[in-house]
């Protein structure tokens, strides 16, 4: 019988993984603050922001269309995903 060469492969890779975080009100934060972050470098990069549909309340995300909120809320979660992890690492979080 052969032995299959993806299970060899995936232990390794499986015991470099970091271990995930435990939710917190600090892990909230850092979140909430990513995204903002994002919103924020969004309306200074995005060429059209107000392109498409529109939200029900677009004064409250500065005139924001759906699809630029979302792609910033998109981001700012790789953001969040990547500064809790960091954090984390370190200890601080």
């Amino acid at each position: 019988m052969k032995r299959r060469p993806e299970k060899s492969m995936l232990a390794p890779l499986l015991a470099i993984a970091p271990a995930s975080v435990a939710w917190s009100p600090k892990v909230g934060l850092v979140m909430i603050i990513a995204n903002v972050i994002a919103i924020g470098i969004g309306k200074a990069t995005i060429k059209y922001p107000n392109e498409g549909a529109q939200l029900p309340n677009a004064a409250m995300f500065g005139g924001m269309s759906h699809a630029a909120l979302l792609a910033t809320t998109s981001f700012g979660h790789i953001l969040g995903m990547g500064a809790i992890l960091g954090l984390a690492a370190r200890g601080v979080v």
